[in-house]
């Protein structure tokens, strides 16, 4: 059962997102809701309180009353219906994970909890406000630069908007660990880009405003740099 944070517990509470997968691990081989261990670890180096979200089709409103804070993580391509395209061979979906997070997130904007997406996240973030996505980004630029190969992170160098939220906390310019084969071509409404790599891709969105900013790049896999993480968590203990 769901239930709200202590008010003796100081640290907030973050909902990570995870996704059903065909995992192995002991000696079982089975269907299991997994993360990353890098999100959990930089939530936790923030000062928050990781809290891991299955992709259940009901209970989302309790989740995100429950919740300080919500990062939207990476993995699967969206089902490329929700943003009226057919498919792309190249398109990978979980329809289930789609449904819930998009769930999740209507509500957790609702209740003006704070966002962060990473990589798929910002994707769910763009198509939410109603934008669409480059369903196979080396189409548009001609590169594999942001995937280079299976399970290898491309090195972004990405600008920064100079007054947008995600510059004051990581600064002019970034490097960044990319894997996405996807991106936001029509951005959507209400939502600012505030972040390019040198080929014009969009890499970094947000919400002026208020807390719901979406990042292409893996800050997850650069745990010696968490300020995305602890922004998020410092805005979160506010609530």
């Amino acid at each position: 059962m769901v239930t709200t944070k202590p008010p003796n517990d100081s640290r907030p509470l973050i909902g990570l997102t995870t996704y059903l997968e065909r995992t192995s691990f002991g000696v079982w081989e089975t269907e299991a809701a997994v993360l990353h261990g890098g999100y959990v670890e930089a939530v936790t180096r923030a000062g928050g309180i990781p809290v891991l979200l299955p992709p259940i089709g009901f209970g989302h409103a309790e989740l995100a009353a429950a919740l300080d804070g919500l990062v939207l993580v990476g993995g699967a391509d969206i089902e490329p219906s929700r943003y009226g395209q057919e498919a792309h061979p190249a398109t990978v979906t979980r329809p289930g994970r789609d449904a819930f997070e998009f769930a999740l997130l209507d509500r957790a904007l609702a209740d003006g909890v704070p966002v962060l997406g990473v990589c798929r996240g910002m994707e769910v973030l763009n198509v939410a406000f109603g934008g669409t996505l480059t369903q196979h980004l080396p189409d548009r630029i001609g590169t594999t630069d942001h995937q280079p190969a299976v399970a290898t992170f491309g090195l972004t160098d990405v600008r920064l908007a100079e007054g947008s939220r995600a510059a004051a906390i990581l600064g002019a310019t970034t490097k960044c660990r990319c894997y996405h084969h996807q991106a936001v071509d029509e951005l959507g409404a209400g939502l600012q880009a505030v972040g390019w790599a040198a080929d014009g891709t969009i890499e970094a969105v947000e919400v002026p405003g208020r807390f719901v900013l979406g990042v292409q790049w893996h800050p997850e896999q650069d745990l010696d740099d968490f300020r995305l993480f602890a922004a998020l968590v410092a805005e979160a203990g506010k609530g």
